[in-house]
């Protein structure tokens, strides 16, 4: 229980970090600096902070849902199988893939799109394209932090 407590915990704060960087801090220094010039390195830092706390907190969470799933008997050849043990094993690989989805997605986004935002910006190439491919990133990560935390917030029996 106290394992799914901190899961259930790590989720949150990932899941809300995302949320509060990019509805609220990014907006806010775009807003209140004025110059997208100046707004855009700070914003730039600190998406690629977010990307490694979430890639920090999705490790841990892996940990602990491998940890989850390995506590499960595995059934033998031809031994009959729990259907609630298969649920709930089909449960914890599902939620390891939406941490995977959302791991893949920061990765890509720091090391490709940034990347790209950067030479768009040198070269006057196509920078409304790559903000949006990583406006798109950060929801897909957003909405699989978000799944995550909905999968393991769930009560369930002691």
């Amino acid at each position: 229980m106290p394992m799914q407590r901190l899961a259930v915990f790590l989720a949150a704060l990932w899941w809300g970090g995302i949320s509060a960087l990019s509805f609220v801090a990014v907006p806010t220094l775009f807003a209140s600096l004025g110059s997208p010039a100046v707004a855009g390195p700070v914003a730039a830092k600190l998406f690629s902070l977010q990307c490694w706390a979430g890639l920090g907190l999705g490790l841990a969470l892996l940990l602990i849902l491998r940890r989850q799933r390995s506590l499960g008997h595995f059934p033998l050849v031809g031994e009959p199988v729990d259907p609630e043990q298969l649920r709930t094993m089909q449960r914890v690989l599902t939620t390891m893939g939406f941490v995977l989805a959302a791991m893949l997605l920061a990765l890509l986004q720091e090391f490709g799109v940034a990347q790209q935002i950067v030479t768009a910006r040198a070269t006057g190439g196509n920078l409304r394209l790559w903000h949006s491919v990583g406006s798109v990133m950060v929801l897909g990560q957003w909405l699989c932090a978000g799944a995550v935390l909905w999968r393991l917030a769930v009560r369930t029996e002691a």
